[in-house]
């Protein structure tokens, strides 16, 4: 089953490779000019994010797909990473994996020389599991 947080990281990944969504059947798409900011989603982010799952939006496609993002909220889909470019692609466990990947029409995609898509990062956090580990690589090395 694919969890709430999965899909909106799902979003957030198609997002910064320029993905649009659909909603409202179509007639509306979103696309927000910055997903991250700092340790957290952007506000404008967070926006599209609300809008998507909103009842009042109807059925929501990733731009690419056509799995509803209502059907991947559901127990019968996953979230896993695609075999070719290593980004995140909604599935059913039970069934045939998905015929194409978003990236299908994404020109020069995978591309192993620009950053890849990332979620947000507490630097305090990082930086103090950094730490832990180097105390620990130390002691190891004193012993």
């Amino acid at each position: 089953m694919a969890l709430e947080s999965e899909v909106r990281e799902y979003i957030a990944y198609w997002f910064q490779l320029g993905k649009q969504v659909l909603i409202r059947n179509g007639s509306e798409t979103l696309q927000p000019k910055s997903v991250i900011a700092g340790d957290r989603y952007s506000r404008e982010f967070e926006e599209c994010w609300q809008k998507i799952i909103s009842p009042a939006s109807g059925d929501c496609y990733l731009q690419g797909t056509s799995e509803t993002i209502g059907q991947m909220l559901t127990p019968a889909w996953e979230i896993h990473p695609c075999a070719r470019c290593a980004m995140p692609v909604a599935f059913r466990p039970n069934g045939m994996p998905p015929l194409s990947c978003p990236c299908q029409d994404l020109a020069n995609w995978p591309d192993s020389e620009l950053p890849h898509p990332r979620s947000p990062v507490s630097t305090r956090s990082h930086l103090s599991c950094l730490c832990s580990r180097l105390l620990k690589a130390s002691d190891g090395e004193e012993n």
